[in-house]
């Protein structure tokens, strides 16, 4: 990197602290005040710095905007798509990705398994939020507050006899899920249907996405089917280190399911 973009760089996490002066700007890049100076006005011409009526820098509006506009335009499917489509041809089951918009649970991206067997779900439809893998995760990483009231205006339909009875068990569940970073659906909605999911973070480490395997008992059974969760999950920290703009770095040893 250029040593004048690595300087004028390095002033940016020396505002984020609050407003600074000339002096502490250089004193911080161990540069004369006349290299400080140039570099900040610079920025300041670009608006990603202000300078205050007292001789002091901030971070400008110009920088807020660009990373609000840059945020906005983030498109997490397209960034997952590749990842999914690479899981899916390494495990031949079908891989969802899901969100969580207006107390809905929403498929926004799936590919289809490689045997005869298909699952019948689609993008752009609600999952089953009160057993689906990827609703559980979406919604143990809200507020508590919130993730009490979402459970409680809930119905709770029997679709199997697996199914999560009622709010209690299901919050229940939300906080296993919230402590754990993952979550299955095992013949909760379909008898027949087994899934494993694992949360997308973005920057700030929220969830703003989850992403799945699912596939029938006949193909692979529930234990085979757990056997997955690591590749599961390290696919959605890449997804995720990609969506945040960080380097990915291999996760941490966990305990098995």
């Amino acid at each position: 990197m250029s040593q004048t973009v690595d300087r004028a760089l390095s002033i940016l996490p020396l505002l984020a602290e609050g407003p600074a002066n000339l002096e502490q700007v250089a004193s911080r890049l161990d540069v004369h005040k006349s290299t400080a100076l140039r570099l900040l006005r610079t920025l300041h011409e670009h608006g990603i710095v202000y300078r205050q009526p007292d001789q002091r820098y901030r971070l400008g509006a110009r920088l807020f905007a660009l990373a609000q506009e840059a945020v906005e335009n983030l498109d997490v499917r397209e960034i997952a798509h590749p990842h999914l489509a690479e899981l899916n041809a390494a495990c031949g089951h079908t891989v969802h990705l899901a969100v969580y918009e207006e107390d809905e649970v929403l498929y926004i991206d799936k590919v289809e398994s490689r045997y005869p067997v298909r699952m019948y779900s689609r993008i752009g439809k609600p999952v089953a939020i009160t057993v689906a893998a990827v609703a559980k995760l979406l919604l143990a990483d809200l507020p508590e507050p919130e993730r009490r009231a979402v459970a409680e205006r809930l119905d709770y339909p029997p679709y199997t006899a697996r199914s999560t009875p009622n709010a209690s068990a299901f919050l229940t569940e939300l906080a296993k899920v919230r402590d754990q970073g993952w979550a299955t659906d095992l013949g909760g909605h379909e008898e027949s249907i087994n899934c494993v999911a694992a949360p997308i973070r973005g920057a700030e480490g929220r969830v703003v996405a989850a992403m799945s395997v699912s596939a029938p008992n006949v193909v692979v059974s529930a234990d085979e089917l757990l056997t997955l969760l690591p590749r599961v999950r390290r696919t959605a920290d890449a997804i995720s280190a990609e969506y945040a703009g960080r380097p990915s770095t291999p996760p941490a040893k966990r305990a098995a399911p």
